[in-house]
């Protein structure tokens, strides 16, 4: 079981919520680092030295996947089946597998995705 993280769950770590770092804390003590794609990165990502030192760290222990061509495709399937339009979201569906969590401040919109998968993905919310 590996949680995958979107934008909510990375903000969550940059504002330093200790739910969240405890969550990170036992996936990696679990050697199971979370994983989010390059998409999510963009939306929380502001850069500059200093500026975001804890998402920096933070970053540093996740698996971060390439939103490549493959994982577009199979994104685009699963926003043609829900109806939805959240190309980010919809990657993180489709990133996950079979017993996932998905760490979500939109637990709505990645309920209705995960349910597209065909797969048991649990949503757990920020």
């Amino acid at each position: 079981m590996t949680d995958i993280l979107d934008s909510g769950a990375l903000i969550a770590l940059e504002n330093d919520d200790r739910p969240m770092w405890r969550r990170l804390k036992a996936a990696l003590q679990a050697q199971d680092p979370p994983r989010t794609h390059g998409g999510v990165v963009a939306q929380v990502w502001r850069g500059g030295a200093g500026r975001q030192a804890r998402l920096a760290g933070a970053l540093q222990s996740l698996d971060i996947v390439p939103l490549d061509a493959e994982l577009g495709r199979r994104s685009g399937v699963l926003l043609a089946r829900s109806g939805l339009a959240d190309a980010i979201d919809a990657a993180l569906a489709a990133l996950a597998d079979h017993g996932d969590q998905i760490i979500t401040s939109d637990p709505d919109d990645l309920a209705l995705l995960a349910a597209t998968t065909n797969r048991r993905i649990d949503i757990v919310p920020v």
